[in-house]
């Protein structure tokens, strides 16, 4: 079998990597008392932070059918981290926004991403951290996180 080239790798690597910090923040938010939190929960707290989303806008940002999005919210809701509201420009449409349990899990992952880079600085150094961190911000687009839904 042909070995594999640093082009191939590259991908796989960085399907890893992301795996990594995945797996981080969710132990980090677990170890926090947030055991019911998965991954594509974060990725909407992220859509809905500081102001509240639509379920249609967390659709897009997760890249699912609105009743995916649905469904999650219910889940988020369920379970005490969002709340729907009135929106203040559409009489059709409810506002997603953060409780403050909500937002008690979203401060939990910055600070087990943060302490995750922190770990990524201290093995490769700050200057090549910085550097992977540089090369990286030049050639991916922010915002495009489209998580596993399980």
């Amino acid at each position: 079998m042909p070995s594999r080239t640093a082009a191939q790798d590259l991908p796989m690597l960085l399907l890893a990597a992301a795996a990594n910090v995945t797996d981080a923040i969710r132990e980090g938010v677990t170890a926090a008392g947030f055991a019911d939190v998965r991954p594509a929960h974060g990725f909407a707290f992220g859509r809905m932070t500081p102001d509240g989303a639509t379920v249609g806008e967390i659709a897009g940002h997760l890249g699912v059918t609105k009743q995916a999005a649905s469904q999650l919210v219910d889940d988020l809701v369920n379970k005490g981290y969002a709340q729907r509201n009135p929106h203040p420009d559409d009489a059709r449409a409810r506002l997603v926004t953060l409780t403050g349990r909500g937002r008690a899990a979203t401060r939990a992952a910055d600070a087990a991403a943060t302490e995750f880079a922190a770990r990524w600085a201290a093995g490769l150094g700050t200057e090549r951290a910085a550097d992977l961190r540089d090369a990286l911000a030049s050639v991916v687009t922010p915002g495009r996180t489209r998580p596993s839904m399980r």
